[in-house]
């Protein structure tokens, strides 16, 4: 079936059959929640609100790679067009002046 699919749905797909994430979790995934170092991935606030650590499969490490350049790629283009950043809550801005919210979808990015 995983042969069926292409871009992003082979990469959710395979996450989800991979690492045993749930479809939620894996739309929900942020750059910060990979390892590629360890080969790991953190959920956090899964399934009964609790954070766990699933394997980042091999066969997914480099279309992962792939999709976060592609994201970047996006990300960076939109914060030239003067797009891509997201104003933080009242009381965050306070505390953090110049700061926005920048790249933290893997999946489900695909533009404006």
């Amino acid at each position: 079936m995983l042969n069926q699919l292409n871009g992003v749905y082979y990469l959710v797909a395979s996450l989800l059959y991979g690492s045993g994430l749930r479809l939620m979790e894996a739309l929900r995934l942020r750059v910060k929640d990979v390892d590629f170092d360890r080969r790991a991935i953190t959920v956090r606030a899964g399934k009964g609100n609790n954070d766990r650590v699933v394997p980042l499969p091999q066969a997914t490490v480099e279309p992962l790679r792939r999709q976060l350049q592609q994201v970047k790629a996006i990300h960076d283009g939109d914060l030239a067009d003067g797009y891509g950043e997201a104003s933080l809550p009242h009381t965050l801005a306070r505390k953090h002046r110049s700061e926005s919210v920048g790249r933290t979808v893997v999946a489900t990015t695909t533009g404006r």
